[in-house]
């Protein structure tokens, strides 16, 4: 027995020598890789003493990188889904924080033509209204997931785009954090969409989608009304077909989206059976689980909503989230 014992601990010993080892040369690897990347900067146009104190704090991040390579593959159901993502306590937060930032964000749904009740509901699905921003520092994130290769562009892009977000001073990098993938602020966008996306609303030289709700809220409409939001419209209705309908039709893609008229003639009903509004409307069906899941008819704003977040499910959810905010339960 004493000599299996010796035997188990000298294995053990040898296997976390072993983990140890690979570790390390991980890193190493990493550390290297890490000397390409500084270059790749300095090559576009970032200053060396900048580039070294910045890269000074970046580490390889295999929490990181094993998120990216076991996202989960079970998939839920829409239902599921809603039950989630659209609990009735986040409405309820929904309505109360909606109220609480009536005048800002009546004042900046005007000037960007986005309903407010969109913004928040963009806000409260993507951080639970700026409580959940993750933890991750965004550099190393965006360095391990270069380093890892399976979508080593894409991070890279991102990690300039980083660069350039702390150079130009919105964050200080001691609270430059967010998603393991990078994504980051109350809005949850990536460098590359800050870049594009974020406003300073109140003017204090910094693009604060991290705590300052003004900048969170603009930079969320800027966003959609960029994209090609429509104020005067909303996002679509959940709908029934009469038997036989063709559910080939259905689909997001550009000759697939119809006038109302048309979605009538096909077969197409209100949820509760009754006839489509006879308004000049276009529209594509989308069926997120299927023939024998639910069916929405969606219009020009949810082609919007998709283009923050390419998920259908995603895209219900913030526009089931918009309904029950005005619907106010």
């Amino acid at each position: 027995m004493k000599i299996i014992k010796h035997l188990t601990a000298a294995m053990c010993t040898l296997l976390m020598s072993v983990g140890s080892y690979a570790a390390d040369s991980k890193d190493a690897e990493f550390d290297l890789y890490k000397e390409t990347l500084k270059q790749e900067a300095v090559a576009q146009g970032f200053g060396k003493q900048f580039v070294d104190n910045v890269f000074a704090t970046v580490f390889y991040r295999p929490t990181v990188v094993k998120a990216d390579n076991n996202q989960p593959e079970t998939k839920i159901t829409l239902d599921k889904y809603l039950t989630t993502r659209v609990p009735d306590w986040k409405v309820q937060q929904a309505i109360t924080l909606m109220e609480e930032n009536k005048v800002l964000l009546t004042q900046i749904g005007q000037q960007y033509g986005v309903q407010p009740r969109f913004i928040v509901a963009l806000w409260g699905n993507e951080s639970n209204f700026g409580k959940i921003q993750g933890s991750h520092p965004v550099l190393s994130a965006l360095a391990s997931l270069a380093f890892e290769g399976r979508r080593e562009d894409m991070f890279k892009k991102q990690l300039m785009a980083a660069l350039t977000i702390l150079q130009e001073g919105h964050v200080a990098l001691k609270d430059f954090n967010g998603s393991w993938a990078g994504a980051m602020g109350q809005s949850q966008f990536m460098p590359t969409s800050f870049l594009h996306y974020a406003v300073d609303y109140d003017g204090d030289g910094k693009k604060d989608i991290w705590s300052t709700p003004a900048d969170v809220f603009a930079s969320i409409a800027n966003f959609l009304s960029s994209e090609g939001w429509q104020n005067e419209g909303t996002w679509g209705r959940q709908v029934s077909v009469i038997n036989n309908f063709d559910f080939a039709l259905a689909g997001l893609e550009k000759e697939k989206f119809k006038p109302l008229s048309y979605w009538q003639a096909q077969g197409v009903r209100r949820y509760d059976g009754k006839d489509l509004p006879d308004v000049d409307i276009n529209a594509s069906l989308i069926m997120p689980d299927g023939e024998k899941g639910r069916l929405y008819l969606v219009y020009h704003n949810f082609h919007t909503l998709m283009k923050w977040n390419r998920s259908s499910y995603f895209g219900v959810s913030v526009s089931y989230l918009s309904e029950r905010i005005k619907r106010g339960h």
